[in-house]
C-alpha cells in the first residue's frame, strides 16, 4: 500500500487548504472520501495511526453486501482507498493531533503540519476495551474477537466464551447462541450490569452459562485459543477453562479526546450528531463508531460516511 506523506504548508509556512478534510481512514471516513471526491470536491483523508480502522485488523469480514465469500478487513479497506483515489481523493498518512472548531476555516494541525478546511468529517471510530492480559493480542483473529456479529459464524458448532456483564456482553452472547453449541459467561462480579429484559433473555437461553466473580488471568493456545486460565476474585482460587473462542465485550472508548471542549459530546465520549450526521459546528460531520455506540458494523459506518459527505457538499453549496 502506498500512502502520500504530503506537506500542509507553502514555503511561508501558510497551512495547506482543503474544502473537504476527513479526519480517519476506516469504512465511514473512505465511504465519505469517495462520495466527496464524486462531488468533485478532492477530499484529503488523514489516515491516523492505523489505515482501514477496527475493520482492518478484522480477519475475515462475510456480512458486507456483494462479497459473498468473504474478503480480508485489510483488503476490504484497500478497495474502499483505490475508489475514492479513482475519483480524485487524496488519502495522507498522518494524524491530526489538534483542531480549532472557534472561527473558519476550520484548522487541523497534524504531525506534519496544518491544514484549514470549509469542512470537516470526523470519522476516528472507537477502540474495544481490552483486558490487557497475556495471549490477548497474540491470538486475536486467532480466537480472540471483539465482536460476535462480526465472527460468530466462524465458531459453529463450537464452545465460546463472553467476557463481560453488560448490554453489549449479552446481546453478543445471545448472538452467538446462533452458532456455538455453549456460550460461557465470565463475569468480574456476582451480578449483571445488564438490562433487566437482556439479562432474562440470557438466564433463559439453555446454550448460556455463567461463571461469577471471576476475571481471565491470560489466554493461551497453539495455532488457536485452546483455554483460558481464570482466578475466582473473592477466593483467589485459580483454574483452567477449554474454550475454542474468547469474546471480549467489556466497553468501547471513543477516539475523540481531540474533539473535547470544540463538539458536544455524549456522557460517554461519543460525538453528538443529528440524522443528518452534523455536529454543533456548521460544516462539522461525523460518522461511524465515533458518534455510533450502537450498530458498530462496517456497513453502517459506510452508510453514515456516504451521508455526512452529501451532507458537507450541500453544506458547501450553501456558503459559496
Amino acid at each position: 500500500m502506498e500512502l502520500n506523506i504530503s506537506k500542509t504548508s507553502d514555503g511561508a509556512g501558510k497551512p495547506k487548504h482543503v474544502p473537504v478534510l476527513i479526519i480517519g481512514s476506516g469504512p465511514a471516513g473512505l465511504a465519505a472520501a469517495l462520495y466527496a471526491a464524486r462531488a468533485d470536491l478532492k477530499p484529503v483523508v488523514l489516515t491516523g495511526m492505523t489505515f482501514g480502522g477496527q475493520a482492518s485488523i478484522t480477519h475475515i469480514i462475510e456480512n458486507y453486501p456483494g462479497f459473498p465469500d468473504g474478503l480480508e478487513g485489510p483488503h476490504l479497506g484497500e478497495l474502499f482507498r483505490s475508489q475514492a483515489e479513482r475519483f480524485g481523493a487524496e488519502v495522507v498518512y498522518d494524524t491530526a493531533i489538534a483542531v480549532d472548531f472557534s472561527e473558519r476555516h476550520y484548522q487541523i494541525t497534524t504531525y506534519s503540519g496544518t491544514y484549514t478546511a470549509d469542512s470537516v468529517i470526523i470519522t476516528t471510530g472507537a477502540t474495544p476495551r481490552h483486558l490487557e492480559v497475556p495471549g490477548e493480542v497474540e491470538f486475536t483473529g486467532k480466537g480472540v474477537s471483539y465482536c460476535g456479529t462480526c465472527d460468530g459464524f466462524f465458531f459453529k458448532g463450537k464452545e465460546v466464551v463472553v467476557i463481560g456483564g453488560g448490554d453489549s456482553a449479552m446481546e453478543e452472547g445471545i448472538f452467538l447462541t446462533r452458532f456455538a453449541t455453549k456460550v460461557t459467561v465470565i463475569h468480574r462480579r456476582d451480578e449483571l450490569r445488564a438490562s433487566p429484559i437482556l439479562e432474562r433473555r440470557a438466564k433463559d437461553n439453555p446454550k448460556i452459562e455463567f461463571i461469577w466473580d471471576t476475571v481471565v488471568e491470560s489466554i493461551e493456545g497453539n495455532d488457536a485459543v485452546t483455554h483460558v486460565n481464570l482466578k475466582n476474585v473473592k477466593t483467589g482460587e485459580a483454574s483452567t477453562f477449554d474454550t475454542d473462542g474468547v469474546f471480549i465485550f467489556i466497553g468501547h472508548t471513543p477516539n475523540s479526546e481531540l474533539f473535547e471542549g470544540q463538539l458536544e459530546l455524549d456522557d460517554d465520549g461519543y460525538l453528538v450528531v443529528n440524522h443528518l450526521m452534523e455536529t454543533n459546528k456548521p460544516g462539522v460531520y461525523a460518522a461511524g463508531e465515533i458518534a455510533d455506540p450502537h450498530f458498530r458494523q462496517v456497513i453502517t459506518s459506510a452508510g453514515m460516511g456516504a451521508a455526512a459527505a452529501i451532507q458537507a457538499t450541500r453544506y458547501l453549496e450553501s456558503i459559496e
